[in-house]
C-alpha cells in the first residue's frame, strides 16, 4: 500500500489503476475528470459538489439523505417519453423498442448529413466522433447479438470499435485512426441493425427467457452463457444512450461550423 500525505499529484493520470478501498481525506479533486470509473459503494462525506456534471448509471444513489436516482429516472422518462420503451418485458415490447431505435436514429443520421463530412470525424470534449459512435454501436451489436445470441465466436468487422478502456483482446479490432466515410459506416450499420431486427422479430416468450450458448473463443462478452433478455437490453441501452450523446455533440459541431 502507498500512503500519499501532503503530496503534489496535480495533473496526474490514473488509468487501469485499482484504487478500490482507498481513502481520500482533505484532497483537492477540483477540475478532475472521471471516465469509465466504478464508484459502487463509495461514501462521500463533507464534500462540495458545485458545477459537477455526471453522466452514468445511477442505482441506489443517496444525497443528503435523499435517494436521487429515482428522481433522475423519472425526469429522464418525462423528458424522453420513448425512453420507457427501452425497458421491454416481452417480445412485442422488444419489437416496439427497436422500431423506436430505427426511427430516432434515422432522424439523427439525417441531421448528421447536413454537416460538413469532415466534422463527423471530430471529437467534442474528448468524446467519440459521430462516425466512431456508429462504429461502436456496430461493435455492440456484434458482441451481444451476433456473438452472444447467434453464436458467431468472431463476428467483428475491421471497423468495429470497442470501448476505449477494453483491454487488448486477440482478434478484436481497435483502429482509432480509421476515417471511413459516413456512407461506408452506415452500410455496415444497416447490416447490423437488420440483424437485430431479424432477431427481435423472431422472438418468442420461450426464446426471450432462454440463455445463450457459450462460444468457444476469446472476446467480448466472455465465453459463457448470458440471458437473451439481458443481451438485448444491453443493445437497447447502448443505442439509446449513444444517440443522445451524438445529438449533443452534433449540436456542438453545428455551432462550431458557424
Amino acid at each position: 500500500m502507498v500512503d500519499y500525505r501532503d503530496a503534489e499529484l496535480r495533473g496526474s493520470r490514473f488509468e487501469h489503476t485499482d484504487l478500490s478501498g482507498a481513502e481520500f481525506r482533505a484532497v483537492d479533486l477540483s477540475g478532475t475528470r472521471f471516465r469509465a470509473v466504478d464508484l459502487s459503494g463509495a461514501v462521500l462525506r463533507g464534500v462540495e459538489l458545485d458545477g459537477v456534471d455526471i453522466h452514468g448509471e445511477l442505482r441506489n444513489v443517496t444525497i443528503n439523505g435523499v435517494r436521487v436516482d429515482e428522481y433522475v429516472t423519472a425526469e429522464l422518462d418525462r423528458r424522453y417519453p420513448d425512453r420507457v420503451r427501452m425497458r421491454p418485458t416481452d417480445p412485442a415490447g422488444f419489437r416496439t423498442a427497436w422500431d423506436v431505435v430505427e426511427r430516432l436514429w434515422a432522424g439523427t443520421v439525417g441531421r448528421a448529413r447536413g454537416l460538413d463530412p469532415a466534422l463527423l470525424h471530430e471529437s467534442v470534449d474528448g468524446e467519440w466522433s459521430f462516425t466512431e459512435t456508429l462504429r461502436h454501436l456496430v461493435y455492440a451489436t456484434d458482441a451481444w447479438v451476433r456473438r452472444a445470441i447467434l453464436g458467431d465466436p468472431a463476428p467483428w468487422d475491421p471497423l468495429d470499435l470497442p470501448w476505449d478502456e477494453m483491454p487488448d483482446t486477440p482478434g478484436t479490432p481497435r483502429d482509432r485512426a480509421a476515417r471511413p466515410s459516413l456512407d461506408e459506416v452506415l452500410a455496415l450499420r444497416r447490416d447490423r441493425m437488420a440483424t437485430v431486427r431479424e432477431v427481435v422479430d423472431g422472438l418468442t416468450d420461450e426464446s426471450l427467457a432462454a440463455d445463450t450458448e457459450p462460444v468457444d473463443a476469446p472476446g467480448w462478452p466472455p465465453p459463457r452463457s448470458f440471458p437473451v433478455r439481458e443481451c438485448l437490453l444491453t443493445v437497447l441501452n447502448e443505442e439509446w444512450e449513444h444517440r443522445l450523446y451524438a445529438e449533443r455533440d452534433l449540436t456542438a459541431l453545428a455551432n462550431r461550423s458557424r
